[in-house]
């Protein structure tokens, strides 16, 4: 009986293994200079409460103090023949931010700088792979909201 679990588990693996190739067949690959990253979400009791915020950006070394954004835009492709949905991020614009009085002797932190409006928050699909496009050099990082049980009414006015 112990020699089975080890077999088992290998076909168990393959099997996941080939399920998420299989969901990559319908997503290119990526044009030089750009990056894929591709994210299978966790299968969760009610994904119709939840969603996921992406966060396109980098890091970069600044100070403390100040805000500071990316220009530039996520776009939502839908894959012709399959129905899928890619996001993009053609290029990272300028970086800007506001301009608060710093002490120039006040060390340097890294900060993760982000895209500059809403957050970009799409609908939890534990189904399919999240697959974003984005120039080399630029991190994509994500964070999964949840909506709370409490549901109310609102008056009339």
């Amino acid at each position: 009986m112990t020699r089975i679990w080890p077999s088992v588990l290998l076909l168990l693996l393959s099997i996941a293994t080939s399920h998420a190739a299989d969901n990559l067949k319908a997503f290119p690959p990526a044009d030089d200079g750009m990056l894929r990253y591709v994210l299978q979400l966790p299968k969760q009791a009610d994904e119709s409460a939840l969603k996921v915020e992406l966060l396109i950006g980098r890091t970069v070394e600044l100070d403390e103090r100040n805000r500071y954004f990316f220009g530039g835009k996520i776009e939502a492709e839908t894959i012709q023949g399959w129905g899928y949905t890619l996001y993009r991020v053609r290029a990272l614009g300028p970086m800007a931010g506001t301009r608060m009085a710093v002490d120039p002797n006040a060390p340097k932190v890294m900060r993760f700088i982000t895209l500059a409006g809403e957050p970009y928050l799409i609908r939890y699909n534990s189904r399919l792979p999240l697959v974003v496009y984005v120039p080399a050099g630029v991190e994509v990082r994500y964070r999964v909201w949840s909506a709370g049980a409490d549901i109310k009414a609102m008056e009339k006015g």
